[in-house]
């Protein structure tokens, strides 16, 4: 079988079954579906049941919410396909999306992840995430969020793949292991996609693989509540913790010090300061239980690589908020 198709679902009611039925309406048909359920309690759990029977679809029900990383790892454990494709319950794909991410897939054999251009749903023109990448400050920010989708229609490597709508080499999965439920929502794609990186595999941006996005619909918001707060602040520390080997850490240490404190400021604003802080002491306490990667040398170039790309993602993340202030999208 050629690729797998897995949709986490958390009481996604209002948009999950057009959310199947766009990948039932694929051109590339040699594929199956898994749809994770996570313990909803809305009838999204009766839509995910009426596909029971279908050739091709399987569904896995959780009795709680296990996390998206634990649902996703789920899937892909089942997976029979060559490639394993994630994909949201509030997107719905173009009908040659799986088709065009397999074929930029197929171009190389060290690519290891897929990114799609994610366009927000109700707001067409503009772009939702053209793949993402992390700045100096231990920012993960989103390519292109609010921007103009035709300013992104040019393909090339990226930082990570948006897990919202990506695809994953199997065989790479296998060797590198799969999404760190630590990290139980938001951060884990940039974290599997940085071990990826820190190995020497690539990540890529399809800018043909497009589909359409409710942003926020599963978490209930946009852009800030309470549980987004509590997992940024906590996971957008264990992500350059984890990754970085010591020495690379140590030398990043004050620009990511720095960038915690504005981001604490920030989330302090927007009134979600002790959600914030909550994130920060968990993410203290659960420093213990990651465990690192093994640093090696060889792959030392992989390692300067990701250092420029840090850099580099500040200049993005500078140049993006500009753009925003002036309102230029």
């Amino acid at each position: 079988m050629k690729a797998t198709v897995v949709i986490p679902n958390l009481n996604g009611a209002g948009w999950l079954k057009d959310s199947i039925e766009s990948i039932w309406a694929q051109t590339m048909q040699d594929l199956e579906l898994i749809v994770v359920d996570n313990g909803s309690t809305d009838e999204s759990l009766a839509i995910a049941q009426s596909y029971q029977g279908r050739p091709g679809y399987t569904l896995i029900q959780n009795d709680t919410n296990t996390g998206f990383s634990h649902a996703v790892n789920q899937g892909i454990r089942a997976a029979k396909g060559e490639y394993v494709a994630l994909f949201n319950n509030d997107a719905f794909a173009e009908p040659d999306w799986l088709e065009n991410l397999i074929a930029a897939a197929e171009q190389d054999g060290r690519i290891f992840a897929v990114s799609s251009l994610m366009i927000r749903h109700f707001e067409r023109e503009l772009a939702d995430d053209a793949g993402d990448y992390v700045t100096l400050l231990g920012f993960a920010c989103k390519r292109g969020d609010g921007m103009k989708a035709s300013r992104y229609q040019k393909p090339g490597r990226v930082f990570s793949a948006c897990g919202g709508a990506a695809l994953y080499r199997k065989s790479i999965l296998d060797e590198i292991g799969l999404f760190d439920e630590t990290f139980f929502a938001y951060y884990e794609d940039v974290d599997i996609s940085w071990r990826a990186n820190s190995l020497g595999y690539k990540n890529v941006y399809c800018p043909t693989a497009r589909c359409y996005h409710i942003c926020g619909a599963t978490t209930g918001a946009v852009r800030y509540n309470p549980f987004k707060s509590i997992q940024s602040g906590r996971n957008s520390i264990l992500l350059p913790y984890k990754n970085m080997p010591i020495l690379m850490l140590l030398l990043n240490l004050p620009f990511l010090v720095f960038g915690y404190l504005l981001k604490a400021a920030m989330f302090r604003l927007r009134g979600f300061g002790p959600a914030y802080g909550q994130g920060f002491k968990e993410a203290l306490k659960t420093m213990g239980k990651i465990q690192k990667p093994p640093f090696r040398l060889k792959n030392l170039p992989c390692y300067v690589l990701i250092q420029l790309w840090l850099v580099l993602g500040l200049f993005q993340y500078i140049v993006y908020r500009v753009q925003r202030a002036l309102k230029i999208q």
